[in-house]
């Protein structure tokens, strides 16, 4: 990790000792890997992490008085949704080596892309009788590590629901439906949201064991995603401002879809894919279905 040169005096690294951050599930606990590909909107997370902090050294060696309040605080961040938040936060008065067990549980509806996990240990108020060159403001960084977590494999990712589609103007026996709404520069989590029917029990059923699915869950996420896959790239190519030189914003609904366009169909153009589907939509529909690899489940 590079430490940042901020502009008052900080402790040296090994004042807090930071252990991995571990995934906790119906199994165990283990560390967190990089990336979790069968993760979905479904599946809350649970991560767990114990740090120690020799407050004493902390303290002197910032310049601080022995009874400065700290603060040790984990935020989280996701890429794919552009959310975040603070996780949890403790509050050090203490003198010594204390530990803090910091057990997070956070939304899968919440998260998406990359979940950026950063420890930070800060100053908890404002001190004004701290030295010139000292840290004075509340909220002032003293220390801080990042980990993260993919969470986005090569299937699309979105927010789900699952609603009763009889009260709605969806066919009552059809299975799901993703919908989209706003323009390719909105934010992907407000466009995107894929619906599916309680009473399609084989369909709900596969996205409430997505986390642990069995093969014939597998079978049918894999129709879901090869489906939405279908469809978005069809709401692209039927947008003119779809193309290579677009300058999406970071986690819009264009450039998500770009990404997903460049998964499907590497090396090759967008107009040439929109013409082939505009003047031979039956053969893009078979490309389009080998791309997404349809029923290659483990």
């Amino acid at each position: 990790m590079t430490r940042r040169v901020l502009p008052y005096r900080v402790p040296s690294e090994d004042v807090v000792v930071a252990e991995s951050w571990l995934l906790v599930s119906q199994d165990g606990e283990i560390p967190m890997p990089e990336a979790l590909p069968d993760w979905d909107y479904q599946m809350d997370l649970q991560l767990r992490r114990t740090v120690r902090v020799d407050l004493d050294r902390a303290r002197s060696q910032s310049g601080l008085p022995a009874d400065t309040a700290l603060t040790l605080a984990v935020v989280w961040t996701a890429t794919g949704s552009n959310l975040s938040g603070p996780a949890e936060h403790a509050r050090l008065t203490d003198s010594g080596t204390i530990t803090a067990e910091f057990d997070v549980v956070l939304r899968g509806a919440d998260l998406g892309g990359l979940l950026l996990l950063d420890t930070a240990l800060v100053l908890a108020e404002r001190r004004t009788d701290a030295r010139p060159s000292s840290p004075r403001r509340a909220g002032s960084v003293l220390w801080s590590d990042r980990e993260s977590l993919r969470l986005q494999g090569d299937a699309p990712q979105f927010p789900m629901a699952v609603i009763d589609f009889a009260r709605t103007s969806f066919a009552d026996d059809a299975a799901w439906h993703l919908q989209i709404s706003g323009g390719l520069e909105s934010a992907t989590m407000g466009s995107l949201l894929l619906l599916v029917n309680e009473r399609n029990t084989i369909t709900a059923t596969a996205f409430e064991n997505a986390g642990r699915p069995r093969p014939v869950d597998r079978i049918v996420l894999s129709a879901v995603y090869a489906d939405a896959a279908r469809i978005m790239i069809e709401h692209g190519l039927g947008n003119d401002d779809f193309a290579e030189d677009a300058d999406f914003p970071d986690g819009s609904l264009g450039a998500t879809l770009l990404s997903l366009f460049d998964q499907l169909f590497p090396g090759q153009a967008i107009t040439d894919i929109r013409m082939r589907q505009r003047q031979m939509p039956a053969l893009f529909a078979s490309d389009l279905q080998a791309a997404v690899k349809i029923f290659e489940v483990s």
